[in-house]
């Protein structure tokens, strides 16, 4: 991702104009949209019977020295040989990060490499991966368990049981994309999330959770819908078309309540609805500080969210080497100021539908024919992005693939 010459940091945020500032600084960092970056996250299963729980100590001795230290304090937590870091979420679920890409073709090959090092040594353990956004075979259970984790729990589940399905139960494919130059910025904010609902809805695979068909196509986009609005809805929708995204996340970051105040006795439960606003206001003995507003901001989860770069976190995870299809649709969108201007205009009226996108994804008619369109786009503009040959044939044809399934559902 972009990034921009330290700051100076200022240890304590004494009024919301100065909590304001420091968002400005650390979230939208604009300059050539150049690199590109993916997280990708799935189940953990048994490879004799998925259905088998599994616990912290089998993962941990898989993944060796690549464990992170969250299940295993001693250990190095080495990066994965093509510079992937390993993380394991509370129900279990691996994922890795890749290091950023100035090529889409480069992190395709690299991301590529650590997923099958993964594979081999949980293979070797008697592991494997999941291949959908939910686990289809077990009910939500912890696996790991943190002073953040307990906390997320505790909040979540004075809303219901979807805090833990999320938590425990719910693997997704991240994609991360620079701003882009500040002349071009307000325009691709905009279009990473309206393309949203059609792209989920085209890429659900979340249908199956717990031995059961749920009747939603993506569960996993359901649950996180309601947790907690404040935190999980999206920052833009239609309707605030050229508003300023920095304003907006602002906005949106300081309207959030806590969700966890770090404490060193490890009870990390924050009073009932206090926002990061009114902690800046005084509501509680002491004030934040930038760290505690970084914090903040880590424990909200819109579709999109602004680190510096866009992270795109409304994606399903995917079976096999399909997590490269949407990263390349996306990187094809956002290839040029036209097809960003064109996808817009594709998306249209299925820009707002994220509910009818995670419920009933391509038999919304709407946001099938978004998706047919912005699959045309993409694979046009798919020469962009200079893969090599090989690799341009398989995300061609994926994607039609994806484009005529699309064009059936809404016949």
């Amino acid at each position: 991702m972009v990034t921009s010459p330290e700051v100076d940091r200022v240890p304590v945020l004494r009024d919301r104009a100065a909590a304001a500032r420091h968002l400005a600084r650390i979230c939208f960092k604009t300059g050539p949209p150049t690199y590109t970056g993916v997280e990708l996250e799935w189940t953990v299963h048994e490879t004799v019977d998925p259905g088998d729980p599994i616990d912290a100590e089998r993962i941990r001795a898989a993944l060796g020295p690549y464990s992170p230290t969250t299940l295993d304090p001693t250990s190095p937590a080495l990066r994965l040989l093509r510079g992937s870091t390993t993380t394991v979420e509370p129900g279990g679920q691996l994922e890795i990060s890749s290091p950023p890409r100035a090529s889409v073709a480069a992190l395709i090959e690299a991301t590529q490499a650590d997923i099958d090092q993964v594979t081999r040594l949980l293979d070797a353990a008697g592991l494997t991966l999941g291949r959908t956004g939910i686990d289809p075979y077990r009910h939500p259970q912890p696996v790991v368990d943190t002073p953040r984790y307990r906390t997320m729990r505790r909040v979540f589940d004075r809303q219901g049981p979807d805090g833990r399905t999320m938590m425990y139960s719910t693997a997704g494919l991240q994609i991360c994309l620079d701003a882009g130059q500040p002349e071009q910025f307000a325009a691709r904010w905009e279009l990473v999330h309206a393309v949203g609902p059609p792209l989920l809805a085209a890429f659900a695979t979340a249908g199956r959770h717990a031995g059961r068909n749920t009747g939603w196509a993506s569960a996993r986009m359901g649950a996180w819908s309601r947790i907690d609005p404040a935190r999980t809805a999206p920052v833009w929708r239609p309707g605030r078309a050229g508003a300023d995204p920095v304003a907006a996340w602002t906005a949106y970051v300081l309207a959030a309540p806590l969700l966890c105040v770090r404490r060193d006795d490890g009870d990390w439960t924050p009073p009932l609805d206090v926002t990061f606003a009114d902690w800046v206001d005084g509501a509680l003995p002491r004030p934040p500080d930038v760290d505690d507003l970084e914090y903040h901001v880590s424990t909200l989860f819109p579709p999109v969210r602004p680190r510096g770069y866009l992270e795109l976190r409304y994606l399903d995870a995917q079976p096999g080497r399909d997590w490269i299809l949407p990263l390349a649709v996306l990187g094809a969108l956002l290839s040029g100021p036209d097809t960003v201007a064109a996808a817009s205009t594709a998306a249209g009226s299925a820009a707002d539908r994220w509910h009818a996108a995670a419920r009933h994804g391509l038999r919304d008619p709407t946001l099938a024919r978004a998706a047919v369109d912005l699959f045309d786009l993409a694979r046009a503009a798919l020469p962009r992005l200079d893969l090599p040959p090989a690799l341009h044939d398989e995300i061609d044809q994926g994607v039609r693939r994806r484009r005529d399934a699309a064009e059936r559902s809404h016949r």
